[in-house]
């Protein structure tokens, strides 16, 4: 069975209806990344923190996955699929993929502020619990942060994710600008034969010396005309 790594983006969720970070109007527009996504920044002013991440958290109860998600869960059917995402919402999972890799966190996840990637610490939320306050204590007695990779942090799953792209047969980049590290450098550590596929409706800049298939769409159109490609291939 052939190996398919699918690696995606804010673009990939944004059918779904979730803001991107970096594009007009996108969430850093609204606030800015130094006191969100930062370890100062939480440090400065954890409530400010704790509350644009539950915004962040109660949004997922009102958004679904999108057709892209599904096309992308349904390639388990011919493949040995992981999905490897950049994207902290859980829409992969609710569509039906599962090998889903993390990079940057998991907005239904709390840890630990003192040790944030101790497995002990790290806890799935319920939808009821999605509103953190300060004051939540995470096991080790600390306050609970959102188990989510912040700028400036390191990111413990970039070499897991750099195996399995190693690996694989195919590769699938949908969403993504290429241009955020340490996951932009991941296709460097494809095979000379790996089939390299892009889905995005924007215009991206390819920074490999490698042939890409480029599918100029967005991510549901992108992998239904994507899904035809394989079949002929």
């Amino acid at each position: 069975m052939k190996k398919i790594v699918v690696l995606t983006g804010a673009g990939m969720s944004a059918e779904s209806g979730i803001s991107t970070f970096r594009d007009a109007g996108g969430l850093w527009d609204q606030y800015p990344v130094e006191q969100v996504a930062t370890p100062e920044g939480y440090a400065a002013n954890p409530k400010l923190v704790t509350d644009f991440y539950n915004a962040r958290r109660k949004q997922l109860l009102t958004v679904e996955p999108n057709e892209g998600h599904r096309l992308v869960a349904a390639l388990e059917k011919e493949y040995e699929v992981t999905v490897v995402t950049q994207n902290v919402d859980n829409l992969h999972e609710r569509a039906g993929s599962t090998h889903v890799i993390h990079l940057h966190g998991e907005l239904t996840k709390v840890t630990s502020s003192q040790n944030p990637n101790d497995p002990r610490q790290i806890r799935e939320l319920l939808p009821e619990e999605y509103e953190i306050k300060i004051g939540d204590k995470a096991a080790d007695g600390s306050q609970l942060r959102p188990f989510i990779v912040w700028f400036g942090e390191s990111v413990p799953n970039i070499e897991v994710a750099a195996d399995y792209v190693g690996e694989a047969d195919i590769v699938i980049i949908i969403g993504t600008s290429l241009n955020v590290y340490p996951a932009a450098g991941l296709l460097y550590y494809t095979k000379d034969k790996t089939d390299i596929y892009l889905i995005d409706p924007a215009e991206v800049k390819v920074p490999y010396d490698r042939y890409v298939h480029v599918i100029q769409k967005g991510a549901s159109e992108g992998m239904r005309e994507l899904n035809d490609l394989l079949r002929t291939t």
